[in-house]
């Protein structure tokens, strides 16, 4: 009998909003698989570390943070590999993802070299929009409304085109595109409605309207926006 593969999302960071599935899961399960940076100290596994067991073996995804594809897709390849040998031996597999895994979530890219072969199972997490909307007590939509979610390094031309039409934004991926973001919102008028968060749920967490943000912000930020009158009243 083949393993399952389960792509467990984690929320954004703060242990306490990991669903009561993924803890069990995590806690019950012998083999674990988590991405990290460039070496650095995995986010995902910080936000799991309580739950995981001391005799868990784990398959560590090192992804490099380079602009060129491909780098990165050999360390999903490598850790497919690893992944796929455990599950062929019976083990069942926790892979761990910040937020949830099928928004914006890497692991997407192993569901694309298992799931054909493999059962894979997905917990879904709390998101970070969703997650920045509650620090901030921002409601994201109401009734008729559209919310758009937007990645921030889109071109400004098109960064522009989808803001235009959008009852609420949430814009993801802000880090280095900080300034480019800010500008585009500032010739749309919205400056005044749009809020800056970055590490969301966590205790280096800041929140404060984007024209007081810093020049440079941190991988884990998001911008938030809301048109128009309080939709609720």
């Amino acid at each position: 009998m083949k393993g399952i593969l389960y792509g467990v999302g984690l929320g954004p960071g703060d242990p306490e909003l990991m669903t009561l599935k993924a803890d069990r899961l995590i806690r019950t399960t012998k083999v674990i698989a988590y991405p990290t940076l460039a070496g650095a100290e995995s986010f995902a596994r910080s936000i799991a570390a309580q739950a995981i067991p001391d005799d868990a073996r784990e398959i560590v995804m090192d992804v490099p943070m380079t602009v060129a594809r491909q780098p990165a897709q050999d360390a999903y390849d490598a850790g497919a590999a690893e992944i796929r040998a455990a599950l062929d031996a019976g083990e069942n597999v926790v892979c761990l993802c910040e937020g949830d895994p099928f928004f914006y979530g890497s692991f997407m890219y192993l569901f694309a070299r298992l799931s054909a072969d493999y059962d894979c199972q997905i917990v879904p997490g709390v998101t970070s929009m969703t997650a920045s909307a509650a620090v901030t007590g921002t409601p994201l939509a109401a009734r008729n409304e559209v919310l758009t979610i937007i990645p921030g390094p889109l071109a400004e031309d098109a960064l522009e085109a989808r803001m235009k039409d959008a009852d609420s934004l949430c814009i993801m991926k802000v880090g280095r595109h900080l300034s480019k973001l800010r500008d585009v919102i500032t010739r749309l008028g919205l400056l005044d409605q749009a809020i800056y968060i970055e590490r969301a749920t966590l205790a280096a967490q800041v929140t404060m309207p984007l024209a007081q943000a810093p020049e440079k912000a941190p991988y884990f930020s998001m911008i938030l926006i809301t048109k128009g009158a309080d939709p609720w009243l």
